[in-house]
C-alpha cells in the first residue's frame, strides 16, 4: 500500500509539473516575458533532479536510501555542468577569440573576449540539435557537430538594447557558401558603422555616415596602408614594434621603401624620423572598379577607398526595384529572405510575380574593420541581416601575444579592458 501511494504521489507530481509547465509557457507567451521560460527548469530541478543545493547553508539530506556511486555522482555533476554551460553560452555570455588583424589596433590577434548575448537579446538556436559547447565542427575527428533534422525559425528574445552605430558586434558571416545553417556559420567581429536607414559612403578612405564624417568612439584606432620612403639608413623593425606598435608591413621595392600599416599616431611619429622622407597613404582612385567589391557589378565602379553612397535596408522599408540596382539587393531577396528570384526578358519576378518594388522583411547592418586596408567586411560581401547577429563584444579577459617571450606573452594592460 505504501509503495502504491509513493507511485501515485510521484505520478501526480509529474502530471502537476507538466500542467504547470504548459500553463506557465502560455502565460509567459501572453506576457511577452521570454526570460521567464526558464522557471520550470528550476522547479523541475527542485522536484526531481536535485542538482542545485537550494539550501546551500545546510547539508543536503538525500532521499535515496543508498548512496550514489562515485561514478554516478561524477556523471550527474558533468551533466549538470554541461547543461548549465550550454544555457550560459546560448543565452547570456560566450567566449570568443580574435583570430585576424581586421580590428587591429582596437582589438588584437590573441585577444579573448566575452560577448554579451543579452545586449541585443539572445537568439533562440535555429539548429537546436547539436553537440554541446561546440560551434559547427567536432573538435576530434572533424565532421559536423549538429544535425539539420530540426530547424527552427529565427526568433530573438528581448534584450537590454539594440545594435547601435559603432558597436563592436559578433555575427555569423553572411557570405559563407558552405551551406551551413545561419547559426552555424563562421563567427566574425567588426564594428557596426551603419544601422538600418543609414547612408554609407567612403570618399578617399574617409567613411561618411549620413553625409557627415564617422563619429569615432573613444579608444577606436583605425589603420591604413602607407608607403614610407627613407634615405640613407632603413627603419629598425624592433623600434617600430616595441616603441610604436607597428606590427604589419615590410619592405617595398627596395631597402629604402616600406609598405606599413599605420594608425594616425604612428604615422605622425614616423613622419618626424630624420631619415624618413615621405609617408603617403595608399588610396584607390575614385571611379576605379574592383570586381571583388560588393555588389560585384561594373555599373557600380567602387573600391575599398571610394565606395557608395549606399543606404542600409530597414525592415518595412520599400524600394523601387530595377535591373540596374538588383545586384545590390539580390542576396537579400533570394538568400536572406528566402524568395524565388528570376529575371525574364528584362522583367524581375519574385515568387513568380512581376515585381517593381520590394519591401524588406528584416533590418540590415553595415560592418567594417578598423584596420581599413586589411579587413574583409561589408565592402566585400554587403549587408549583414539581423538574424546573423550574435552579440556585443564586452571586454577582453585575456590577451596573448604569440610573438613575445615569457611573461611578456600576456598583454597585462589589456586584461579585463572594455571593448571600445
Amino acid at each position: 500500500m505504501k509503495k502504491i501511494k509513493e507511485i501515485l504521489g510521484k505520478f501526480f507530481t509529474i502530471v502537476a509539473f507538466l500542467v504547470f509547465t504548459i500553463a506557465w509557457t502560455v502565460f509567459v507567451y501572453l506576457l511577452e516575458g521570454e526570460w521567464l521560460y526558464f522557471i520550470p527548469l528550476f522547479v523541475g530541478d527542485f522536484l526531481f533532479w536535485e542538482t542545485i543545493n537550494y539550501k546551500f547553508w545546510k547539508k543536503r539530506v538525500k532521499k535515496e536510501k543508498k548512496k550514489k556511486s562515485e561514478v554516478s555522482s561524477w556523471i550527474d555533476a558533468i551533466t549538470f555542468a554541461v547543461i548549465a554551460a550550454t544555457l550560459l553560452r546560448t543565452f547570456l555570455i560566450e567566449a570568443y577569440t580574435i583570430p585576424t588583424s581586421s580590428m587591429e589596433k582596437s582589438m588584437l590577434i590573441g585577444d579573448f573576449l566575452f560577448v554579451s548575448k543579452v545586449a541585443y537579446g539572445p537568439r533562440v538556436p535555429m539548429t537546436p540539435i547539436a553537440f554541446p559547447l561546440v560551434h559547427h565542427t567536432m573538435p576530434i575527428g572533424g565532421g559536423k557537430s549538429y544535425t539539420e533534422a530540426v530547424q527552427l525559425p529565427y526568433h530573438r528574445m528581448k534584450g537590454l538594447g539594440i545594435v547601435e552605430r559603432n558597436d563592436c558586434v559578433v555575427f555569423n558571416w553572411p557570405a559563407e557558401t558552405l551551406g551551413r545553417p545561419v547559426d552555424k556559420k563562421e563567427n566574425y567581429v567588426k564594428r557596426c558603422v551603419g544601422i538600418p536607414g543609414d547612408k554609407i559612403e567612403i570618399r578617399d578612405a574617409q567613411l561618411i555616415v549620413n553625409d557627415a564624417p564617422q563619429e569615432e568612439p573613444e579608444g577606436m584606432k583605425k589603420q591604413w596602408h602607407y608607403d614610407v620612403s627613407t634615405k640613407g639608413t632603413g627603419l629598425n623593425p624592433n623600434i617600430l614594434y616595441e616603441k610604436y606598435d607597428i606590427t604589419e608591413g615590410g619592405y617595398g621595392r627596395n631597402q629604402n621603401e616600406y609598405n606599413l600599416t599605420l594608425t594616425n599616431e604612428s604615422r605622425d611619429a614616423l613622419s618626424k624620423f630624420p631619415n624618413v622622407t615621405n609617408v603617403k597613404k595608399q588610396v584607390e582612385k575614385a571611379g576605379k572598379y574592383a570586381d571583388y567589391i560588393f555588389p560585384h557589378d561594373e555599373n557600380y565602379k567602387w573600391n575599398v577607398d571610394n565606395y557608395g553612397p549606399i543606404t542600409i535596408p530597414a525592415a518595412g522599408a520599400t524600394i523601387n526595384l530595377t535591373t540596374e540596382n538588383l545586384s545590390i539587393y539580390k542576396d537579400i531577396i533570394e538568400r536572406y529572405e528566402n524568395n524565388k528570384l528570376e529575371v525574364v526578358a528584362g522583367e524581375i519576378y519574385i515568387n513568380d510575380k512581376v515585381a517593381t518594388t520590394y519591401t524588406f522583411a528584416m533590418d540590415y547592418f553595415w560592418m567594417m574593420g578598423d584596420n581599413r586596408h586589411n579587413s574583409a567586411d561589408s565592402r566585400f560581401w554587403g549587408f549583414v541581416p539581423e538574424n546573423h547577429i550574435v552579440g556585443k563584444a564586452l571586454f577582453v579577459w585575456m590577451s596573448w601575444d604569440k610573438n613575445a617571450e615569457g611573461l611578456k606573452k600576456i598583454r597585462w594592460s589589456r586584461l579585463f579592458s572594455s571593448v571600445k
